[in-house]
């Protein structure tokens, strides 16, 4: 991550920490290297118990609603409430504090705009009708462990980073910050631009046909690709805050989560059942991170 290039940094600037007990003022010669455990402290447990609070009002929306899948459009949103319960846990929000925050609501409104856009009115999402299905009686309560509850604590873990950031840091902004920003707002772009594609394509295609134009000729879930990036962005951002970088745990979680679980793996079947043409796109596309495109078959 390029901070292996020296172990201590001699003549560190300046560290900020919010006024605590617990924390002195560093010395020059920050260890970035040092892992701090408790780097999302303190606020971790506030906003776990905020987003079970958030997540499980959800839930008994859903009940009535018999639509489990009101889920997914409150995903985004819940990050800006991880951030806010973050920055409220800190006290007065620092410059690094609220050029993340800036980040995270447009990644969050952007996303939560397309998933309702796409989802609303549209019944509940073929996932959730499966294991509606499957559980039968139980579901009712058994969708808050499986959906909801998990959920809550998927982002939870996964909000770590933006915790970090806000606990320490060097003056803001530094080329670091600079850097692991831009590769954020390069994921957010990618993303998008996957998103509106793949639409603006959906309008006009014929039943069946793939999506193999822009950035969806040289990966199969671009949109995927650019959702990891952003994570990996905001981690790298934390990992400019000393002892920070096991919060990498959280772009690994959701690259591991968008490739293995609940993304690529997920859909694929699905698109190779209803799509005759998805297995020739499969034989010379990349999945995931884009890449050089192999002949079509004659």
């Amino acid at each position: 991550m390029g901070l292996a290039l020296a172990r201590r940094l001699p003549g560190a600037y300046p560290v900020t920490r919010e006024p605590s007990p617990s924390h002195t003022a560093s010395k020059p010669g920050v260890d970035l290297l040092a892992p701090d455990l408790t780097a999302t402290a303190p606020g971790a447990l506030r906003v776990w118990a905020a987003l079970v609070g958030g997540f499980t009002l959800l839930w008994l929306a859903s009940l009535p609603l018999r639509n489990a899948s009101i889920v997914d459009m409150w995903w985004g949103p819940a990050f800006v409430l991880a951030w806010a319960v973050y920055a409220s846990a800190h006290g007065q929000p620092t410059p690094r504090t609220i050029a993340l925050g800036l980040l995270v609501v447009a990644w969050a409104l952007r996303l939560a705009w397309h998933i309702g856009r796409r989802n609303v009115g549209h019944g509940e999402d073929p996932r959730y009708v499966v294991w509606r299905t499957q559980y039968g009686a139980s579901w009712w309560w058994f969708s808050w462990v499986k959906v909801f509850f998990l959920q809550a604590t998927v982002a939870w873990v996964v909000s770590w980073p933006i915790g970090a950031t806000m606990r320490a840091a060097p003056p803001f902004p530094t080329l670091w910050d600079v850097a692991s920003l831009a590769v954020a707002l390069t994921g957010l772009t990618i993303e998008a631009t996957a998103d509106a594609q793949l639409r603006r394509f959906r309008a006009s295609a014929p039943a069946g046909a793939v999506c193999d134009v822009g950035l969806w000729r040289y990966s199969r879930h671009p949109n995927y690709f650019g959702e990891a990036v952003v994570w990996w962005g905001i981690g790298l951002v934390a990992c400019g805050v000393p002892g920070a970088w096991p919060t990498l745990v959280s772009p690994v979680l959701m690259t591991w989560l968008l490739v293995r679980v609940s993304g690529v793996a997920m859909l694929e079947p699905a698109l190779l059942a209803r799509k005759p043409a998805y297995a020739d796109y499969v034989r010379r596309t990349p999945a995931f991170v884009p890449g050089r495109l192999r002949r079509r078959e004659p």
